[in-house]
């Protein structure tokens, strides 16, 4: 076929007529039958469409993709709150109303193309603005229709919704803190005094290996938050680096954790479960590994976990002495859980952001880090050096403003931050012999 020219004209039964120069007299378009006219050597394809049937066959694939989208996989998670419950409402009355009166103007729009065309000897119309009562109220009309649906039948449910969002602490049974740390949550309880970091637990191997994964891959973390169920929960949100979002779909949340403020939400869950998220903020190269696992209880089973993790904390207290073997094997799994996404498993870091853990490795990055570095010992010549055990501590404590290299002070215990210290000053080619005591940490958080 060449040189091609199609030109479309609807007859009053919907004849399809199309022009086509080409080579043959007799062919197929669209697999129906095609004909020349003997009259206008045009090629003619009889459909039969008529306007009803276009309008209605409109509607039924709408409604047909809108019953198979109900089954997708991109749907809201089952509502398990009643802010999830009032969001998942109000986004299908929305989305209601869009669909009947998009089906409405479409089908108002396919009827006037073909009903109103030159074909049946209609003539565009000249005027610009309405000048008749009946043409005054078509104009007005669609104008207030849509200011009551939108402020009435979407304004009142969508107000509700933010009213019922915004209420945190009325009956409000219990308070957690969630802040976000590059790249991990912290939990605190603070009424029952329980505190502890989730990090995800999928192992860097697994990550790197293409290994086939299930549907909880990156959704899995070590230590999950639990509530009860049944009782309003009041959630306070912060962070500590960097704007994270603390967004979980069957609760409907998915709030804002913002350095230096604090922010609210709160919760209500129906029924046990495991309910999984994830933070919902770019926020570095570890943002896709910050998932959230909420394990929620009875009642009854919320209050045993409280008493079995009171007393795991007060015993984690009480350690102040440990053997260099145990700190040596529990300070290498904190390392691996903590550290290893910036100093790298191998503890040789990444050039210009994270320094390495083995001394007397070069390390190229800014002045104003290496000058920090410097500072409390740990960087000499061009290369990283062993630093004192007490600024070592200090830096695992309180973190180097101005770095990427957080505190610890809030997420790790006496023993986490002692074995972790000791691990990394005596391997990746470090001999130092040091070994830090829980006691030494505790003394060192005073001062």
């Amino acid at each position: 076929m060449s040189n091609t020219k199609i030109a479309h004209a609807l007859r009053p039964v919907a004849l399809v007529t199309v022009r086509v120069t080409c080579d043959s007299k007799v062919g197929f378009l669209g697999g129906q039958g095609v004909k020349r006219s003997p009259r206008s050597g045009l090629l003619e394809v009889k459909n039969m469409v008529k306007p009803k049937q276009v309008i209605l066959g409109s509607a039924a694939l709408m409604l047909i993709s809108g019953a198979a989208q109900a089954h997708n996989p991109f749907e809201f998670q089952t509502p398990v709150t009643p802010i999830a419950r009032e969001t998942l409402y109000v986004h299908d009355l929305f989305l209601t109303i869009a669909g009947i009166l998009f089906t409405i103007g479409f089908g108002f729009l396919l009827f006037a193309v073909i009903h109103y065309r030159r074909g049946r000897g209609h003539t565009p119309a000249t005027f610009t603005a309405p000048r008749t009562p009946l043409q005054w109220a078509l104009s007005a009309l669609p104008i207030l229709t849509l200011m009551f649906i939108d402020y009435i039948v979407m304004g009142i449910p969508a107000y509700h919704a933010v009213l019922s969002l915004a209420d945190t602490r009325n009956d409000a049974a219990l308070v957690i803190k969630v802040t976000g740390s590059q790249w991990r949550w912290h939990y605190d309880y603070p009424d029952q005094g329980i505190s502890f970091v989730s990090n995800l637990s999928t192992s860097e191997a697994q990550r790197d290996s293409g290994a086939p994964t299930d549907s909880n891959y990156l959704l899995e973390v070590d230590k999950p938050l639990v509530l009860p169920v049944g009782e309003k929960v009041r959630v306070l949100l912060t962070s500590t680096d960097v704007i994270h979002a603390w967004w979980i779909p069957s609760f409907g949340i998915k709030q804002d954790a913002v350095p230096g403020f604090l922010r609210e939400t709160w919760v209500k869950i129906d029924k046990p479960g495991v309910y999984r998220g994830q933070c919902a903020e770019l926020c570095g190269v570890g943002h896709a590994y910050m998932p959230i696992v909420v394990e929620a209880k009875s009642q009854d089973d919320f209050k045993k976990w409280v008493a079995d993790a009171q007393a795991s904390a007060a015993q984690a207290a009480a350690v102040t002495t440990l053997s260099k073997e145990d700190l040596l094997k529990h300070g290498q799994q904190t390392y691996t859980t903590y550290c290893a996404l910036c100093h790298q498993p191998t503890g040789l870091g990444l050039p210009g952001a994270f320094p390495p853990i083995a001394a007397g490795k070069p390390f190229a990055a800014p002045p104003t880090m290496t000058d920090l570095l410097a500072q409390r010992g740990f960087f000499k010549n061009g290369l990283i050096a062993e630093g004192p055990v007490d600024q070592h501590i200090q830096i695992v404590l309180k973190g180097i403003p101005g770095t990427p290299m957080p505190n610890f002070d809030g997420q790790l215990n006496d023993a986490d931050i002692a074995a972790v210290i000791t691990f990394e000053r005596n391997s990746f080619g470090n001999h130092t012999g040091d070994v830090v005591q829980p006691s030494t940490v505790k003394a060192a958080r005073g001062k």
